[in-house]
């Protein structure tokens, strides 16, 4: 008896493991995949949003139509580089001082703190392809695997026009798949065809609406020229903003030119004949997911790193902290969370990304996330929510936006101030009148107490693709236009 006693024992000590590790597995196989996807300089005209009738999107609308959209979502930083750390590391621009796109994140964020990081901690195999942090920098090791070479671009003929001054956009005589971002989508594609033991987190960062806007030309047939709207413009837009405000304006710099140019409208049709080409690869990607094995239980968070001027204030590109840099599309389709078609009007921005999807997992949020979770709001858009968004743009300069308001501090002082339901275009600066102290000084309680060094040893210097802070003078009553 005593023989068959020992002889038994292991037996049960293995039925049990067995029993133990398929337990595992089967919360494994519970939890949520996660589909990341990550789109380049994508500011709000999009057709979900409403907010640009000429934009063509079929494919985010559909997307939309799948889970939630928030109308008001912000960046963290109106420049790729910061925003993009700020998002992945949990730690806001003025935390880590990583300001700018010459600031390199792995010196001061270790290895443990990434998004990726976390989810490969909980056991997640964690892939992904194209643009998630800045191209500059990159740190392999947070991936079990990373596509490689993505391959270069189709130039622009010699004697064709590539655009104005630094505003880049020519159509091109190529097929789709000879830009990058096929190539980006096709990695997520095979990748949603594959089975593993895993849950995943699949990262998917396109390039287009980055510059320049040269895609094949049959997307920029999609809006021709006569049909295009340039938008909301002010003539004198700048005369009531302080010094500060007219440094980050740089009218001499792209505006300007593109006025003379007598070009605008072939800009606006660069840029949403790029939309359109980036809608195209979401659309094959969405395809390839519906006819996946992932489709029933996976998280898709999609998102911006940032919005983008096109005119608007005299400015073009991101570098603002005005509405036009800091908003950006966000989308969530959370299985049993959200619900189809549902709108959340709530004021977030992209520091709650970490911490939502940390939370939807059922994967501790590590203690260094400055973000919080919106899963109150994706599961009700109604649910009270007290937290502004809030953008940083180099050392000092911040703007909170809530519901009602935008208000921007920036690091010499000055300020600007705007009622958006009354002034959606921010064309009145009212933080020089006095009836609005009180409010003021409301919004001045929530900048962050402190401002870290910029990394690189710069205080508000460094540009994407070599902007110049150049400043104007006002002088003329404002004229709408």
């Amino acid at each position: 008896m005593l023989s068959l006693l020992r002889f038994l024992r292991p037996l049960v000590v293995l039925a049990w493991l067995g029993v133990l590790l398929g337990t595992a597995q089967a919360a494994d196989a519970a939890r949520p995949n996660v589909l990341f996807i990550a789109i380049d300089d994508l500011r709000d005209w999009v057709g979900f949003l409403g907010h640009n009738p000429q934009t063509k999107t079929p494919n985010l609308d559909r997307l939309a139509r799948m889970g939630m959209t928030f109308t008001r979502s912000y960046c963290a930083a109106p420049v790729c580089n910061p925003s993009r750390t700020a998002l992945m590391s949990g730690l806001r621009p003025f935390t880590t001082g990583v300001y700018d796109n010459g600031n390199d994140w792995r010196p001061v964020i270790s290895e443990d703190k990434p998004l990726t990081s976390a989810f490969r901690k909980a056991g997640y195999y964690v892939c992904g392809s194209g643009k998630i942090y800045h191209e500059a920098y990159a740190r392999p090791s947070e991936w079990d695997d990373y596509l490689k070479n993505e391959g270069g671009m189709p130039k622009v003929p010699a004697g064709q026009s590539d655009g104005v001054g630094g505003i880049k956009f020519a159509p091109l005589d190529c097929k789709d798949e000879d830009l990058n971002d096929w190539r980006i989508t096709s990695y997520g594609i095979d990748q949603l065809g594959r089975k593993r033991d895993q849950p995943l987190f699949l990262a998917v960062g396109l390039h287009k609406p980055h510059m320049p806007w040269n895609v094949p030309k049959k997307y920029y047939d999609l809006f021709p020229l006569a049909t295009i709207q340039l938008p909301p413009y002010l003539e004198n837009d700048l005369d009531d903003l302080p010094p500060a405000a007219l440094r980050m304006a740089h009218p001499a710099t792209d505006h300007e030119p593109m006025l003379k140019s007598g070009r605008w409208k072939e800009a606006i049709q660069g840029y949403l004949a790029a939309i359109a080409y980036t809608d195209m690869n979401i659309g094959r990607l969405l395809d390839a997911f519906e006819k996946s094995a992932y489709k029933d239980n996976t998280i898709i968070c999609l998102w911006s790193d940032h919005g983008w001027h096109l005119g608007e204030k005299h400015h073009w590109r991101k570098f603002t902290l005005w509405e036009e840099a800091t908003r950006q599309p966000t989308i969530w389709v959370v299985p049993g969370v959200t619900k189809p078609g549902a709108v959340c009007d709530r004021t977030v921005d992209l520091m709650s990304v970490y911490p939502t999807l940390t939370d939807l997992c059922g994967i501790p949020t590590p203690s260094h996330v400055e973000g919080r979770s919106i899963r109150a709001l994706l599961t009700n858009p109604q649910a009270p929510w007290d937290l502004p968004a809030m953008t940083t743009f180099r050392f000092g300069n911040h703007t909170v936006r809530t519901e009602d308001w935008r208000y921007i501090h920036y690091e010499n002082g000055d300020e600007e101030l705007y009622q958006e339901a009354k002034d959606p275009n921010e064309w009145t600066n009212l933080a020089a009148k006095p009836e609005y102290a009180a409010q003021l000084a409301k919004l001045r309680s929530l900048l962050p107490a402190k401002n870290h060094a910029d990394i690189g040893g710069r205080r508000g210097q460094g540009a994407e693709e070599g902007e110049a802070n150049t400043g104007v003078k006002g002088g003329k009553r404002k004229k709408a236009n």
